[in-house]
Parts: C-alpha cells; structure tokens; sequence
C-alpha cells in the first residue's frame, strides 16, 4: 500500500501540502506503481486512475522522476487518467546497461511505453528535458498526441542556466541525510517550501548501506562529459519539430527561469501552429513546484479551451 504521509515529509502529506499550495482537486487519489517492459528495460510509472477518462502522460525533467507531477496529476486526474513515467536512469526505472541516455533512446522508450500501456489520442505534457523529449514525439507521432504541453523547455537554453544545473547535479552526491539534500536544493532554488520540498526530495532519494543518502538516479548523468546544451545542428532540428506540430500546444514558462529565455518562448509560440503561451509568475525553471497553483491554473485554462 503506498504511503502518501510520513516521518520523512515531516507529517505533511501529499494532499495537505497540494492544499496549501493552491492546488485544487476533489479526490485524494492514490496513485498505483506499475511497470511495463520496454527495449528490453523496465520502466517504473505511476498511473492515477480513472481509465474511462482521457490519456494523460507526464514525463519529468533531468535527474527528476515521476513524483515531480504529484501536485499536477491531483489536479487533472479527475478529467484524465494520468501516467507519470519514470525515464531511463531515473527513478525506479532501470539504468541504461550500456549508458546510452542519448535523446534517440528516450524516444524509442516512449514509443515502447506508449505502446506496451495502449495509449491513444492522448495528452502529453513534459518538463525541460522531458519538455524537450514531449515536443520530439509529439512532431514525431502526431496521430497519437491529441493536445501538447511544453514546460520551460526549448530548442535553446540559456548558457547561465544550463551551467548552474551543470554545476548543482555535479556536487558530492553522498550527504548524511535528507535534511542536507533539503539545504542544498533550497540553496539552489530558494522558491521551493522547505517542508514541501522534503515531501518531493523523498521519493528522489535512497539510503546507502553505509547510512548516507544519495540520488535516485544513474550517477553516469552526473557526468562532467553530459553536454547540457545543443550544438547548432541540433538546435535547428529542434526547432524543426516545433514547426511541425499539429496538435493543441502550450508553451509554459517560469517567470524567472533562467533556462528558457523570454524571446525563446515568444518565439516558440510564434513558430509553433496552434500554439500557446503562458508565463507563469513567481517561477523558475521547475514551474510546477515553484507555483503549483500558478501552473494549474495556466494548464486547466489550456486544456478546457479544446478538451
């Protein structure tokens, strides 16, 4: 049985701490792990019920997992059923064998996974990383992606950013507990609730027999040698699939990101056909977790417009 309250996110749980962050929802939905096999890999993802409702699939952002999309998947599950996926290297997922993390291999997992779960005609939403794979697949599959969200992701980040994630995922991954992991995020992103926070760094931590913690994910991410940028061939073909959309898409920037710059995201919104744009106030690049009810409420006003 999962447990959405305990000592580790100091008595808050999931819907008391969506409560307080503005997130609206009627049911406390209690989310179901499943795994589904996929390139000869197996991936971990969370699925939230109501299967006469709508698709719905979330794909998280670097060194992120499923969990990021808790307070989202509250808000949407009583119109979609929803999926949160953990990818390749991440979360529960498996680890590449062969440490391919290349933007090609993610996107045969996501046609495996779509596959294997059956979804059709479904919505797709993604953050930075995620954003970027949503987009990708979106251009790539457009009989099977009905509407498009793409949170402060592009093809063209902002160097400043890229290096402070660059510099933040690079640091000793080794701490004596969860409360130290707590400090370092809230000192890269002092945006963040500390208490809630705690709640969400949980699920992306695990205790090492020596009685430290570390990350949830493949440390071969964390890599001096991952390019946290595009070179300018594969910037152009990025912007090649925005062009290419044929669903519903929303743009959805923090802000205050420093990954996605604001003449970036005018000019998705310019080149993408059907698109939208929305900023989100008092938001940095994990625009969900900064402004929960901000984001909501950009996504629902999205969403109703076609669904």
């Amino acid at each position: 049985e999962r447990i959405l309250t305990s000592p580790a996110t100091q008595g808050l749980s999931l819907y008391e701490a969506a409560r307080v962050a503005g997130v609206t929802f009627s049911t406390e939905a209690v989310p179901e792990d499943r795994f589904v096999d996929a390139n000869d890999m197996r991936f971990h993802y969370l699925d939230w019920g109501n299967p006469d409702k709508p698709d719905m699939l979330l794909l998280h952002g670097f060194a992120q997992q499923c969990h990021s999309w808790d307070f989202v998947a509250l808000a949407f599950t009583d119109k979609f059923h929803v999926r949160a996926l953990d990818l390749r290297g991440h979360g529960d997922s498996d680890w590449a064998p062969d440490g391919d993390y290349s933007p090609e291999a993610q996107q045969n997992d996501i046609k495996g996974v779509v596959q294997e779960i059956g979804l059709k005609d479904f919505v797709l939403m993604g953050l930075s990383m995620g954003g970027r794979n949503s987009f990708t697949y979106a251009s790539n599959h457009p009989d099977e992606v009905r509407a498009l969200v793409i949170v402060d992701a592009g093809p063209e980040n902002l160097q400043s950013g890229s290096q402070n994630i660059r510099q933040f995922v690079q640091q000793d991954d080794e701490l004596d507990s969860i409360d130290a992991f707590v400090d370092r995020v809230i000192a890269y992103n002092p945006r963040r609730d500390p208490v809630q926070l705690r709640g969400s760094l949980v699920h992306n931590l695990k205790q090492l027999p020596n009685g430290k913690w570390t990350w949830k994910y493949d440390s071969a991410l964390r890599g001096s040698s991952r390019r946290m940028g595009h070179d300018p061939a594969t910037t152009e073909r990025l912007w090649g699939y925005l062009e290419n959309l044929t669903c519903p898409t929303l743009v959805v920037k923090g802000e205050q990101s420093d990954i996605i710059a604001a003449d970036t995201a005018a000019n998705m919104h310019n080149r993408i056909p059907n698109g939208q744009l929305a900023t989100v106030p008092k938001a940095g690049h994990l625009v969900m977790g900064d402004n929960p009810a901000g984001f909501e409420a950009a996504v629902t006003e999205f969403l109703d417009g076609f669904a």
